[in-house]
């Protein structure tokens, strides 16, 4: 292990000056050469066929110099699809759509002006002939299941069975900055430097080519400044394929900056999976089987990581528990609707909110504590490591003092006091809690660092950055690595052409493995040093980690509900989290500071809104709730520290740790305040409306 020096330093973001100043360059602040802007017409309807597509008065129009239909365009093949499950059907990935349409927002025809208000307008000019059809049934794309033991021999024999059922909102992810691409074209080359707001700049090299047809050699891929992606911008997009295609074949730079409309009529949505679970359990509440049934919508087409949301619903369960007999499947839709994608967690949460909605209802069911329900069914630390039934391998941890260290840091018995005490006054009030576990990324990434007899080092890694502080961390670790001081590292990220190979910043891996490849790359420098080499020395590495590294912890979440209104107010909460070693306290905690509030949105109050033709009804923020400061409870933190053998750094992810853990925290929170009433609780989001009408309905 390495030893610590800045390593575990809260020190200030080295990222924020430049970025508070306006000195940050993002996507629409690359400079272009006489640019075209592209703006599409998107379809409004969700299903049907197109008749007929007049673009004569768009072409026409000031400024455009092109518009393009499906029909111009070449057949070409999808991203490369993780194949994470049984695939029956593959989707198709169309630039923009040649006959059949596949959601409303899908992008139909494109036009190419000299500026954004002549594309727009031009758009308005275009006339369309669309066949409409009904609203066709969903069709299951891939599909994976997990049989371990005799579940219904189990089943049959226990105590006692509860049951939840537990419908996620579809959710749009809403980054500060939209999609968008600037491309650069290179009449020496005849290719392209796509500069586009990613967390995957070699994702996209590899889809653009790969779609395109292209020598790789021709295509850069930079992402500069990134306003947040949150798992939506970790794939490649329709429009910045074709938007690459009409650079390639005007021969002209082009750029896109998606509108927030845009974003939320055609940026691929967050959750919106459907679960259900039934946990089985004997008299004395140890768990003896464990079914799940999910259910993940996609869209109507598919990203590279499209299925992970599915796939991590299923797998990450029996979570951190011991359950012999295990009954999972899971599936993933296509329908006629805006895609859905990777978002903060991407199906984490889905399998939390499955076995910890389950164990808190089998608390109440048995009379047994929550907290020692959970401790008596947990693996012991004398187990790690440990695996699983459904393929994963829980490195390392003693969750039983970690729920210990939880109930005593959040005041759980004052929290369950002052939950009594309102009750006592005849006010409805709930406490919920759940436990987590929460893997990073397996697999490799490219680090490249040079030290210079000047005593500066510097870092070229394929973990990109999108507004989490990559240089500040990576600063830390080469400062340990290299005895030199962090502000004479820099940093160089997020660029094909500097760093040829690279994941990015996906899955919570970018600390764990980029730090890893960091640490090596490192590794390799001190001991060229201490084999007599004179500087400068430049050493690489492609380091794989031996595996996932599984953060986890504990969520508290204690709220009122108005019973004439049904306004529900968020009294306290409280997060204990084990994140492995710490590289930076203060970026840690802002890790967890903003999932939360992402998984108070989800739960409490955010959700796309689509009729039953399929149109949006929620377009922009004055239909989407979004929350605000004021929205927040007051949030307690804590922390363990249990390092990591799976890499040398000891660290585990923590961006979507508190996406993972808090949302079963506020629906048992929710399920408290209705139980004493005989009520059922009502599906997310937890809005005042919602909640109102389930306290009125006549119903249990």
């Amino acid at each position: 292990m390495l030893a610590k020096n800045t390593i575990g330093l809260a020190l200030p973001r080295r990222e924020d000056p430049a970025l508070l100043k306006g000195q940050g360059r993002y996507t629409a602040d690359i400079a272009l050469a006489r640019p075209l802007h592209l703006a599409f017409l998107r379809s409004p309807v969700a299903t049907g066929r197109i008749a007929g597509i007049d673009i004569a008065d768009a072409l026409a129009a000031p400024g455009v110099v092109a518009v393009f239909t499906g029909a111009d365009l070449p057949p070409n093949p999808s991203p490369d699809l993780a194949p994470v499950l049984e695939i029956d059907a593959p989707l198709p990935f169309p630039m923009l759509a040649r006959d059949r349409i596949a959601s409303v927002g899908e992008p139909l025809v494109a036009v190419l002006a000299d500026s954004p208000a002549q594309a727009a307008d031009a758009v308005d000019l275009i006339t369309l002939d669309i066949t409409e059809s009904d609203m066709p049934a969903p069709v299951r794309v891939a599909h994976r299941a997990w049989h371990v033991g005799n579940p219904a021999a189990a089943f049959a024999k226990a105590a006692h069975v509860v049951t939840v059922e537990t419908h996620h909102p579809r959710v749009a992810p809403s980054p500060m900055e939209p999609r968008g691409v600037a491309i650069r074209y290179d009449a020496a080359t005849e290719g392209v430097t796509i500069f586009q707001s990613t967390q995957t700049p070699h994702r996209t090299k590899n889809d653009v080519t790969r779609i395109l047809q292209l020598d790789p050699n021709i295509v850069r891929v930079v992402a500069p400044d990134v306003g947040g992606g949150f798992g939506m911008k970790g794939f490649t997009y329709p429009e910045e394929v074709f938007a690459v295609w009409a650079a390639l074949h005007l021969r002209r730079d082009v750029r896109w900056i998606a509108s927030r409309s845009e974003e939320f009529l055609s940026a691929a949505h967050g959750r919106g999976l459907t679960s259900r679970g039934r946990l089985a359990l004997d008299a004395e509440g140890r768990f003896l089987a464990l079914e799940a049934r999910i259910a993940a919508p996609l869209g109507g087409w598919v990203s590279g990581t499209g299925l992970m949301p599915a796939f991590n619903a299923a797998r990450v369960l029996p979570s951190g528990y011991i359950i012999p007999a295990l009954d999972i499947e899971t599936e993933a839709y296509s329908h006629p609707l805006p895609p859905v994608g990777i978002y903060r967690g991407a199906g984490r949460p889905e399998a939390n909110v499955i076995i910890e909605r389950l164990i808190d209802a089998a608390a109440a069911v048995t009379g047994i504590d929550p907290i020692a329900l959970r401790k008596a069914n947990l693996l012991p630390a004398s187990a790690m490591p440990h695996d699983t039934a459904t393929g994963n391998r829980l490195d390392s941890g003693d969750y039983a003092a970690a729920l210990d260290a939880f109930a005593a840091a959040a005041d759980l018995d004052g929290l369950r006091a002052r939950r009594d005490a309102i009750r006592s006054k005849g006010g409805i009030a709930g406490l919920g809690i759940a436990f987590y576990v929460d893997p990073s990324a397996a697999g490799w990434e490219y680090a490249r660092v040079t030290l210079q007899p000047d005593g500066t080092a510097h870092i070229a890694t394929g973990a990109t950055q999108q507004g989490h502080g990559r240089l500040t961390a990576f600063s830390q670790i080469a400062s340990d690595a290299l005895g030199i001081p962090p502000e004479a590292i820099t940093l160089e990220a997020g660029d094909t052409a500097s760093v040829t190979e690279g994941i990015g910043a996906v899955g919570s891996r970018a600390t764990a493995i980029g730090g890893s490849a960091l640490l090596d790359a490192c590794a390799k420098i001190k001991q060229a040093l201490a084999e007599g080499a004179t500087l400068p020395i430049t050493a690489e590495s492609k380091y794989e980690v031996a595996g996932q590294a599984w953060a986890f912890g504990a969520y508290a979440v204690l709220v009122a509900i108005d019973a004439d209104t049904g306004q529900p107010q968020l009294l306290a909460a409280h997060g204990h989290d084990d994140a492995g070693v710490i590289v930076n306290p203060l970026q840690v905690e802002g890790q967890i500071r903003g999932g939360f509030a992402q998984a108070l949105g989800e739960t409490m109050l955010e959700a796309i809104a689509l009729d039953e033709d399929g149109q949006l009804l929620t377009g922009s923020f004055m239909d989407y709730a979004m929350p605000r400061a004021d929205d927040l409870p007051p949030l307690g933190l804590s922390h363990s520290e249990t390092p990591s053998p799976m890499n040398p750094l000891g660290a585990k992810g923590v961006g979507e740790a508190s996406t993972t853990g808090a949302p079963a925290a506020f629906m048992n929170a929710i399920s408290d305040a209705f139980r004493p009433l005989g009520k059922t609780a009502p599906q997310m989001p937890f809005s005042a409306a919602r909640i109102w009408e389930a306290l009125n309905s006549r119903t249990a």
